[in-house]
């Protein structure tokens, strides 16, 4: 399978997983302090090829992805859980297996920078996602539902909205939800 955008990934280890998986190139942010010319070499992949943002599913993964998303808008968005890519306690993209690579490949996501979106705020609460004893667990299966990842309430909301995920995608995904606990 051959990926015609530029993956960018945290490091060699992850380039390494990727190309295991698929025909790509990438582009490694050396780790959470990316420098001006990486995010320049990024800004230059969008515009020529368009830019796949695979980062581990952790708090630096999704702290790399942000500060990338903010600096070259347009961005597709892979994912992976953290059970995908969790190896005897390390977590990283390149733990996945190829086969969750390609997965979340196949199911990237493009950011749209402020698009007003239909979810709201109190989508988030009647469905409950944002208060209660298992309002973490259910933001965790709506993001492996959607493809879109793991966030806390707040992230999850501009995540929906950003990837304009269609009230008929969060209904339905909250509606399998709720089936798994009948």
């Amino acid at each position: 399978m051959k990926i015609k955008e530029v993956i960018v990934v945290e490091g060699r280890d992850d380039t390494a997983a990727i190309k295991r998986a698929v025909n790509a190139d990438t582009i490694e942010t050396g780790g959470s302090a990316i420098h001006k010319r990486t995010i320049e070499k990024i800004r230059l992949a969008q515009q020529k090829r368009g830019v796949i943002i695979f980062t581990d599913p952790d708090y630096q993964g999704e702290r790399i992805r942000k500060i990338i998303s903010k600096s070259v808008s347009g961005c597709k968005h892979a994912f992976i859980t953290q059970e995908d890519g969790t190896k005897k306690g390390d977590i990283g993209v390149e733990n996945a297996t190829p086969d969750v690579i390609i997965r979340a490949l196949s199911e990237v996501r493009t950011e749209m920078a402020e698009t007003a979106g239909e979810i709201t705020s109190d989508d988030l609460l009647t469905n409950g996602l944002t208060s209660g004893v298992d309002a973490k667990e259910r933001r965790i299966k709506l993001g492996e539902a959607l493809g879109i990842g793991y966030a806390n309430a707040k992230q999850m909301l501009q995540r929906l909205n950003a990837f304009q995920i269609s009230r008929a995608e969060f209904e339905a995904a909250i509606t399998a939800i709720n089936k798994e606990r009948e």
